[in-house]
């Protein structure tokens, strides 16, 4: 929701600069707030009302000459204010009907997904990527059991490609390294080359059976597995588009350093970051935005990020893009919304069609 403590006035000056400043990426100045936001108001007003959201922490002036910038803090009002005005999404067919031309009748999803990240990339101008839901039919290949502090283990799951899964659990016991050595070899042993799904299911058979009882090693194996093979997914497939545009598009005009850059195309690169990020950010079903600062990780925090979640059918994925935080935040919104619905839309046709 947009802050409550700003008038009707004050809420469509910084709309407008914010509107403004996206467009054109230069401050902007009263004189010229004062004939787009459509206000009878004179300059002086306008001034009053720039310096009192400079004061909220809305905007910020260069130096003292010039006009003023949105902070993230502005960028947040207005997309708020966008997605409280957000319309019924239009253009759904459209997308939907370019996706299918363009992978065929009986699509592969990572052709789709490779297909979704270029048209969102292509009408953002952004970095595009399209996140498969999580891979049931991984292979798994080993697993590692790394000891922490205390009771609790770093468990390392590699599947089929390389591909790493990792997640921290607490067994609430205090176990040696050899043993923890020795349980993973046992596993790796047992279910090397079966789909993820399948070793789940023979650990929770071999729980069931009473031998356990009688071997320690054995015993400490399979709870280990169960504790975390039950929550653990296999990678997801993560198709990404447009980091070369960023590339243009952040030294031309937005001012990023190299570094900071560099930084995000090595997460992009390094797609299961990406993964990782998102869990962190999405909660719930929908549209997610995270502008600049609001990024726990600074290195990101030049950045905004528009995601939404789309189910298939059977399980959620992700679509989104990611550019710099001053983006044509309606265009990337309505992208992202289009995108999700239109991919929803494919999958579940086919998963309707594998099941019959």
């Amino acid at each position: 929701m947009a802050a409550p403590s700003l008038s009707d006035r004050t809420r469509r000056v910084l709309a407008t600069l914010v509107r403004e400043y996206i467009e054109t990426g230069e401050p902007v100045a009263s004189a010229t707030l004062m004939h787009r936001s459509g206000l009878s108001v004179s300059s002086a007003t306008v001034r009053n009302v720039l310096a009192q959201l400079e004061d909220m922490g809305y905007v910020w002036q260069p130096h003292t000459s010039a006009g003023r910038v949105p902070t993230d803090q502005g960028y947040r009002f207005y997309v708020d204010l966008l997605l409280e005005s957000r319309r019924a999404t239009r253009g759904v067919a459209n997308v939907e009907a370019r996706l299918r031309q363009e992978v065929g009748d009986t699509p592969f999803i990572g052709d789709l997904l490779s297909s979704t990240s270029h048209v969102l990339s292509e009408a953002s101008r952004h970095v595009g990527f399209a996140i498969a839901p999580a891979n049931e039919d991984a292979v798994f290949h080993r697993i590692e059991f790394i000891p922490l502090s205390g009771s609790r283990i770093l468990v390392v799951m590699v599947s089929r490609g390389n591909q790493v899964s990792q997640k921290m659990v607490d067994i609430g016991e205090d176990v040696s390294q050899s043993e923890l050595v020795q349980a993973a070899n046992f596993l790796n042993t047992e279910f090397a080359g079966l789909r993820l799904e399948d070793v789940r299911h023979g650990v929770r058979e071999r729980l069931r059976e009473e031998r356990t009882l009688y071997d320690e090693l054995l015993g400490l194996a399979l709870r280990l597995a169960s504790q975390t093979l039950e929550t653990m997914q296999g990678p997801a497939a993560v198709y990404i588009d447009g980091a070369s545009s960023l590339l243009e598009q952040v030294v031309q005009a937005s001012g990023i350093s190299p570094a900071t850059l560099g930084a995000l195309l090595r997460m992009v690169e390094e797609k299961q970051r990406l993964v990782r990020l998102l869990n962190e950010y999405i909660d719930g079903p929908g549209l997610t935005v995270v502008i600049g600062t609001e990024h726990n990780d600074p290195g990101l925090r030049p950045f905004s990020l528009i995601a939404s979640t789309y189910f298939d059918g059977r399980g959620t994925g992700t679509v989104g893009v990611i550019g710099p935080t001053r983006m044509k935040y309606s265009r990337a919104i309505a992208a992202v919304d289009v995108a999700a619905l239109a991919v929803a839309r494919v999958l579940k046709d086919v998963n309707q069609s594998d099941s019959h």
